[in-house]
């Protein structure tokens, strides 16, 4: 990591996946974006180190859902620059990827490098979890079902359809892109794919692996803003879908004044909840440890890569640790 990232501070910001880890466990929210910081320092004391580490594990249903939004982007990328795309090549090359990513990861080789940019490793594995062999399967299954159908939907050809200036965005790169101010506030918003009708109606589009959620309209809400504030789209005329690959349906999302009005009121208790567990709302100092209790709701705590360091690790006792610090260690997972 240059030395430039020293300079970094811990600038207060909003996402959706924040607002749910304030709400599901404020102890693994303190633990993930504030007490984790600076952990991709070579000299990070261990137990940030630790924490920085972990926090960026990815579970295997989310590991799943970031390989088929992986193989998604690059096909409608390919299919953006004018180039051919081979359904079953794509699929083989998602099911070459998660192979690698699994011989990655049960080595726990992400104590020291990363394998590649959207994936760090997997919680199952720095826990010694006992998955068998069929649940892999399984996981491998829900990600080429998404993708056959996908390929078989109307969403390529919909794209191959799309003159140049319809293209607005596809899962933009970049820390910048993938932000937008929204009173005072710095907010993250990654549309998965955002485009224009012929007539200029904008469109945002958000995939999903999983089933419905409650939430989920919100996010579509803040792509439709983020679109508005990004690109100039009009937010009156935007449209929202939500996409459930593995489902094969679509749910369409109403841009209205009234949704947005009503998401706008939701993220400003969010911020203001949120700021409330801080010392100095300006420079975003948390208060105390004590002040982010514990969950009560034990379940969560058998998924959550925190487990270990937050003492809800059921086998604590005789959970591995993570490796001493190397000099060629390469943290920088950010």
């Amino acid at each position: 990591m240059p030395q430039m990232s020293r300079l970094m501070s811990n600038e207060f910001t909003w996402s959706k996946s924040r607002h749910d880890k304030f709400n599901e466990c404020l102890r693994a929210y303190y633990l993930h974006y504030y007490r984790s910081w600076g952990g991709w320092e070579l000299d990070a004391a261990p137990e940030v180190r630790e924490l920085y580490v972990l926090k960026n594990l990815d579970n295997r249903f989310t590991w799943s859902g970031t390989v088929v939004h992986d193989v998604i982007r690059r096909a409608l990328v390919r299919t953006r620059q004018g180039r051919d795309v081979d359904p079953a090549h794509e699929i083989e090359r998602a099911h070459r990827l998660m192979r690698n990513d699994w011989r990655f990861s049960s080595s726990r080789g992400f104590w020291y490098r990363k394998s590649r940019e959207d994936f760090s490793g997997l919680a199952e594995h720095e826990y010694a979890l006992l998955i068998p062999a069929e649940v892999w399967k399984q996981n491998w299954e829900t990600v080429r079902t998404g993708l056959e159908w996908f390929f078989h939907s109307r969403w390529l050809p919909l794209a191959r359809s799309l003159q140049r200036h319809q293209w607005i965005s596809v899962d933009p790169d970049g820390f910048e892109e993938a932000r937008f101010p929204l009173e005072g506030v710095q907010v993250f918003a990654i549309p998965d794919f955002a485009y224009r009708e012929a007539d200029g109606t904008p469109v945002v589009v958000d995939w999903k692996t999983g089933k419905s959620r409650p939430g989920h309209q919100d996010q579509v809400i803040a792509y439709a803003l983020y679109l508005a504030r990004r690109h100039g789209a009009s937010l009156e005329r935007a449209k929202g879908r939500l996409v459930f690959l593995n489902e094969g349906t679509e749910v369409e999302v109403p841009v209205t004044e009234a949704a947005v009005e009503g998401f706008l009121g939701r993220f400003r208790e969010s911020v203001g909840t949120m700021r409330e567990k801080l010392s100095f709302s300006s420079s975003n100092i948390p208060r105390e440890e004590a002040a982010f209790p514990r969950t009560d709701a034990l379940e969560l705590c058998q998924h959550c890569v925190f487990r270990r360091p937050c003492g809800r690790d059921p086998d604590a006792a005789t959970a591995r640790m993570p490796p001493a610090p190397t000099a060629q260690a390469n943290l920088d997972f950010s």
